[in-house]
């Protein structure tokens, strides 16, 4: 991005949300992957102490803290299914990162992730996501979030 023609507070400032959403997303990523190698304590270390999940595909759980979050990702990380943890998209937001990706169970999920000031996993909000269809990509609203 060229910012040569900005004044200085606004090319630095531009520099510093595209940092932040590149850390945010790196975090996003080794989530990704912590989970592709079923590895709980890596993937819990992503997360602030405070943390909370709210998950809209199953049961609608919602949980906080690292035992909750231990709780609820244990199971899934012990769960095998041939597409676990695939990539579909990732994509910073105004508030953080969206990824489209394939749950334990091999189900397309999206998932938007808030960070805290340390570039923690602050909050996720996840639910059943369906992919982009030709109807979709040619104007048609999303059907989820």
């Amino acid at each position: 991005m060229d910012m040569s023609n900005q004044p200085k507070e606004i090319a630095e400032g531009a520099a510093k949300d595209i940092a932040n959403d590149i850390d945010q997303v790196a975090v996003v990523v080794d989530w990704l992957d912590a989970c592709r190698r079923h590895e709980l304590g890596p993937l819990l270390d992503l997360y602030a102490p405070e943390a909370s999940l709210e998950c809209d595909c199953d049961d609608g759980n919602t949980c906080a803290g690292r035992a909750a979050l231990e709780s609820y990702w244990r199971p899934r990380l012990e769960a095998f299914s041939p597409n676990a943890f695939g990539l579909e998209e990732i994509t910073p937001s105004a508030d953080g990162v969206m990824l489209d990706y394939l749950n334990s169970e091999g189900k397309p999920v999206r998932i938007v992730f808030t960070f805290d000031a340390a570039g923690k996993i602050l909050q996720t909000r996840c639910a059943p996501f369906a992919p982009a269809t030709a109807l979709d990509v040619a104007g048609a609203p999303d059907r989820t979030w």
